[in-house]
Parts: C-alpha cells; sequence; structure tokens
C-alpha cells in the first residue's frame, strides 16, 4: 500500500475541515437559536419527560451534543437546574446527537453534497455581509454546512484503499475475528477517539467511512458507536472538574447513564444488530453484514434505537442516579478565609448570560442573606436567631446584646473583595454578549443592590457606636428613642426575611410602600421631637445631635433595605427554585 506522509497530512486536514464546518455551524446555529434554547432550558421543569424532550430539542437544533452537555454543567453550576432536571436533559441530549449522524449518513454518503457545497459557500459568503445580524448567522451557518460536507467528501478521498492491499485487511481481520474480544477492542478505540477529537460527530463519520471502505464489519462499527458514548461523557467530567459540586454530579450522571446503557448493550448485542439488520434490509433492500453502502443508514439506526431504548429503560431510574451522584460527590465544604471570597462567581458560569446573570444573583442574595442581615441586626444590638424566632418584637428590644461590631474590618474582609469582584463579573458578563434590554436591566438592578448594600454597611459605623452608647444611658428618653429606630429597622428586616422564604407578591409589594411611606415619621428632626425633648430639657444637646443624626441614617438604611431585597428577590423570582440546597444557612 502506497500511502506517504502527504497523504496522511491530507487525511488530518479532511478531519480538520469537517470539524471547522461543524464548528461554525454549531455556533452559527447557538447564535441564532442558542439564547432562546437556553432560556427554554433555564426555565425547564422537574418532569422528566419535559427535561428529556428539552435536551433531545436542543442538541438537535444546535447539532452539538458536547455543547448542550457544556450548558447543562453550567446552568447545574448556576443552580438553574436540578440534579433531576439536568440528568433529564443530558438523556434527551443523547437522542439529539444521534440527528447529526443521519445528516451524515443520508446527505454525506445517499446525496452528492461535494457538488454544491462551493455554492453554498458563495450564498453563504454573501448573507454574512448583511446588515441583519440574524442574515449574518445564517450566512455562516450555510457556509459550516457546506464545508463540513467537503470535509466529509475529503476524508472519504483521502482514506487509504485498504481493498488493493490484501495483506492490510489481513492484518484487520486478525482484530475484528475475535468474537467479543474484538468488541470491547473496537469499543475502547470508539472511546479514545472521541476523547482524542472530543466530537462524537466526527468519530461517528470516521466509523461510517471506516465500514464504507472495507475496513470493519458492521458489528465492529456498532461497537465503536458504544465507544463513542462513553467518550462523549469525559467532555462535561472535564469541565465540571472546576464547577462546583452540582456541576460534578450531574457529570458524573453523564457518566453512570452512558456507561450503564453501554453494559446492557453488550449483553444484548448480537441479537440487537440482527434486529437492526432486518429493519434496514426491508428499507434499504440489503443487510449491513452483507453490502457496506447499508451500512451508514444501519448505524444511525442502530445509535437512535439503542439511545431512545436506554433513556426508556434508564428515564424511572433518575431518582437512583442522583442518590448514587450524590454519595460519589458530596457537598463541597465551605472553607473559613479571613478575607471573604466569591462562591458563585465561577468561569463556568460565563458561558452563557442566563448563568452569569444568575452567578451574579447568587452571590449578591449571599451577601445580603449571610453578611449584611447580620451586620445590621448586630449593629442593633440584636441576635439574629432573636429576629428570625416567633418573639415579638417588643421582647426582642428588651434584650440588649452588646457587640463590638469592627465595621470597617468587616467591610475590608467581607464586603470589599465579593463587591469588586461582582462588578469586575458584571463587566466581564456584558463585554461578552450582546445582551438584550432585559438583561441589562437585570444586571443593573443586581448592581445597584449590591453598591446600596455596601452604604447600608458604611452607614451603620455611626449608628451602632451611639446605639451601644445610648441604649446603655440613664436617660429613659434617649432609649427609648434609639429603641424607636431599632424597632423600625427590625420591622423591616422581618419584612424582607419573608420575602426571603417566599416569592414577592402583592402583599409583600404593599406592605413594603406603606413602611416606606410611614418611616419618614422617625425623622426626629422633622416630627418635632427632638425640639420638645430638647425645649423640655430632657435629654442634653449632644443627645439631640447625635439623635438627629442617627434617625436620618436609620432612614437612609431603612429605604435601601426596602430596596434591595425588592431589587434581588424580584431578580430572584425570575429564576426556579430548583435545589433544595441552595436555602442559606442561617448565620449566627
Amino acid at each position: 500500500m502506497d500511502y506517504s506522509f502527504f497523504d496522511f497530512l491530507t487525511l488530518l486536514g479532511s478531519l480538520g475541515l469537517f470539524l471547522y464546518g461543524m464548528k461554525v455551524m454549531s455556533d452559527a446555529l447557538m447564535e441564532l437559536a442558542g439564547d432562546r434554547m437556553r432560556n427554554v432550558l433555564a426555565t425547564a421543569t422537574s418532569n422528566r419527560l419535559f427535561a428529556v424532550f428539552t435536551g433531545f430539542l436542543i442538541t438537535a437544533v444546535i447539532q452539538s451534543s458536547s455543547a448542550t452537555t457544556l450548558m447543562v454543567v453550567s446552568f447545574a453550576n448556576a443552580s438553574l437546574l436540578s440534579l433531576t432536571e439536568s440528568i433529564g436533559v443530558i438523556m434527551g441530549a443523547n437522542i439529539g446527537t444521534t440527528v447529526t449522524a443521519w445528516l451524515i449518513s443520508l446527505l454525506g454518503f445517499k446525496v452528492n453534497m461535494a457538488a454544491i457545497a462551493i455554492p453554498l459557500v458563495g450564498l453563504g459568503f454573501l448573507l454574512s455581509f448583511s446588515k441583519k445580524k440574524n442574515l449574518r448567522h445564517w450566512g455562516m451557518f450555510i457556509v459550516g454546512f457546506a464545508i463540513l460536507f467537503v470535509g466529509l467528501q475529503y476524508l472519504k478521498d483521502s482514506v487509504p484503499d485498504l481493498k488493493s492491499s490484501p495483506e492490510a485487511l489481513a492484518f484487520l481481520s486478525a482484530y475484528t475475528n475475535k468474537g467479543y474480544l474484538s468488541i470491547i477492542l473496537f469499543m475502547f478505540i470508539g472511546t479514545l477517539l472521541t476523547v482524542i477529537i472530543q466530537s462524537s460527530s466526527a468519530t461517528m463519520a470516521i466509523t461510517i467511512i471506516m465500514c464504507f471502505e472495507g475496513w470493519i464489519p458492521f458489528e465492529m462499527a456498532a461497537a465503536m458507536v458504544l465507544g463513542e458514548n462513553i467518550g462523549t461523557t469525559i467532555t462535561a467530567n472535564l469541565a465540571a472538574i472546576v464547577a462546583n459540586y452540582r456541576a460534578r454530579r450531574t457529570a458524573r450522571a453523564h457518566f453512570i447513564f452512558n456507561i450503564f446503557g453501554v453494559a446492557w448493550m453488550l449483553v444484548l448485542f448480537l441479537p440487537f444488530l440482527q434486529g437492526i439488520a432486518y429493519l434496514v434490509e426491508q428499507i434499504e433492500g440489503d443487510s449491513p453484514f452483507v453490502q457496506a453502502a447499508a451500512i451508514p443508514v444501519a448505524l444511525s439506526l442502530f445509535h437512535t434505537t439503542f439511545n431512545i431504548v436506554n433513556t426508556t429503560l434508564m428515564i424511572q431510574l433518575i431518582p437512583t442516579i442522583g442518590r448514587v451522584v450524590k454519595y460519589m460527590v458530596p457537598k463541597d465544604e465551605p472553607q473559613k478565609v479571613v478575607i471573604e471570597q466569591p462562591h458563585f462567581l465561577d468561569k463556568a458560569s460565563l458561558n452563557y448570560p442566563q448563568t452569569g446573570i444568575k452567578a451574579l444573583l447568587d452571590e449578591s442574595l449571599r451577601l445580603l442573606e449571610k453578611t449584611t442581615y447580620k451586620v445590621i441586626t448586630h449593629g442593633l444590638s440584636v441576635h439574629r436567631e432573636e429576629l428570625e424566632s416567633d418573639k415579638k418584637l417588643k421582647k426582642i428590644i428588651e434584650n440588649i446584646h452588646q457587640f463590638e461590631l469592627d465595621i470597617d474590618t468587616i467591610y475590608y474582609n467581607k464586603f470589599k473583595t465579593i463587591y469588586s469582584k461582582i462588578v469586575e463579573y458584571a463587566t466581564q458578563l456584558q463585554s461578552r454578549f450582546d445582551l438584550d434590554e432585559d438583561k441589562i436591566i437585570a444586571i443593573r438592578s443586581i448592581l445597584r443592590a449590591d453598591r446600596l448594600m455596601v452604604e447600608m454597611v458604611k452607614d451603620l459605623k455611626p449608628l451602632h457606636a451611639n446605639m451601644n452608647k445610648y441604649l446603655g444611658s440613664d436617660n429613659e428618653y434617649i432609649r427609648a428613642e434609639y429603641n424607636n429606630l431599632r424597632q423600625m429597622l427590625l420591622e423591616i428586616l422581618r419584612l424582607t426575611r419573608k420575602a426571603r422564604l417566599a416569592k414577592l407578591d402583592e402583599a409583600y409589594i404593599s406592605r413594603s410602600q406603606d413602611i416606606r411611606e410611614s418611616v419618614e415619621k422617625y425623622d426626629v428632626l422633622m416630627n418635632g421631637t427632638v425640639d420638645k425633648l430638647v425645649r423640655e430639657r430632657l435629654i442634653t444637646n449632644e443627645m439631640a445631635t447625635s439623635l438627629m443624626n442617627d434617625s436620618s441614617i436609620a432612614i437612609h438604611i431603612a429605604h435601601n433595605l426596602i430596596d434591595v431585597s425588592s431589587l434581588l428577590y424580584l431578580q430572584r423570582d425570575h429564576f426556579m427554585d430548583v435545589d433544595d440546597d441552595t436555602v442559606l444557612p442561617v448565620a449566627a
């Protein structure tokens, strides 16, 4: 067999052209439909059948199971998908990826697409200059579609002709005639090729060509297809290495699902292939065991049937798979750090606008619920557990707990880094994507809430100092006025806690508006309280000055607290609460 190094490079170039065409086509489809697909994915319900259908639809549209799987991992990482939903979507993606195999089989081997590929590139090239964004993306899709089939044609032409080299076929036959050992060997080859190429569609094309050229028989090609199902899980597991435990669980579930499917298929392998061959013979008139021309359709049918049957069998076991992966991948233990670091602002969530916005929202909610609430309650000389108990506010106010809060240290250790990271993350997100108006407004709302939280913490410094000073005073009048300010702020904190535990409704909105209007009455300068207390010599001038300043600060904090909770919880309510694990623990 005369096969030079130049021929080998031509083979690699053909594969590269095929992969490039698939990438251009997939990227264009992601631009055209990706945002809508991601919105569908982000709102997937816990209904298993709907999750499977969603996975199938997205993969069939964007023509990349790897892209779908990476999307699912990112959405799980951002808590937009529960483990149950993620598993269902991945099952559907396994079925959706067979659409690509059908395109290759029917158009690449039944139709001479190479003859019209160059005109298609010309058409796509012209469309790519359009002023309309969608037409430009359609142009790139057509270009990618054409390049894919040009690459496939070159791939077929550059594969070595083993039919004219009996010694090479004799060498291969030594590995294809060892029964189940050969099946395991070619399954491993399919896995390895998919891991190296990082595209099950490309491996499928290579497998079909190897059969079409007579290198390997139908059953060895089917074994390679099984290996491709295992190899494609590596992409998700690699992506999940740097993600959180939710993403790692999703990736493990993908692996378990595919491994289980391959295991039962190996048991029924030969009878299953006989059934596929019978169907193809009825459709094509030839058996794939006899005629190589029938193998492309037979492999596509095998791939589709296997994934549909596997999903049908496994869909009932989704809860069991969930329990297994939860055991395999325990929850991440929070690390104790002096300088607080972001928990949700990871690189994986920057892959899509939805996950990026969700990461920003989760980080901001964590800053509000874990840190800001605690700082405010301690600043008001109250334990957070008491505030979140069923005790009446009057009883809580009677118990004064003196906390020595170093607001400056708390700001630098707990707020400054997080706030700067949030702003940086939001900037990256907006520069990476061409966001629509709703998403821009969502990001700005989150950033405004974060800025207001920083203001609240800084405002709390003088207020807390005077709280500690005057709540322990012998003057009952100054104590009463500071307790009034405490009651006002604690009432708002309780209202926002209710919003944290449930969706915002009309009652909450109405109540928050009433409170917003009523807090102005606590302005001791405007309502005449401080004037009366000074004139009647019930408090000193120093007390009066502190009280005027602090009532203004308390009102400012009250307004900000209402605004922050409304901004963040309204954004939160746009996302589904998909995982009980996302409920933040109550801090002491």
